[in-house]
């Protein structure tokens, strides 16, 4: 299992614009074969960063959602929502547990 975490920064006056873009990109990633979660949020703290949480179940999946077409249309609608700043984390996981 593969783990994405981190968080993507748009100007919090472009979150609006943003939102359509981004449940594009959520439903469309869902949908993807070995998509077993893929989220975004909003930090309720600082408005323009948002959260990232994607988990896969393995590499072939993950490869395949990078060479996606609605992967290339997000990143295409970047510049024009003014996000820069992208810092997302590639975890290997094993199978998850109850805490």
């Amino acid at each position: 299992m593969l783990l994405i975490i981190g968080t993507i920064r748009l100007p919090p006056d472009k979150l609006e614009e943003a939102k359509p873009a981004m449940e594009r990109m959520v439903s469309a990633s869902r949908a993807e074969p070995g998509c077993l979660q893929y989220s975004y949020a909003q930090d309720v703290f600082d408005a323009g960063l948002i959260r990232v949480t994607e988990v896969w179940s393995d590499r072939a999946a993950l490869d395949a959602h990078f060479a996606s077409p609605h992967l290339a249309d997000w990143r295409a609608s970047w510049p024009a929502l003014g996000i820069g700043e992208r810092n997302l984390v590639l975890y290997e996981a094993g199978e998850p547990m109850s805490t």
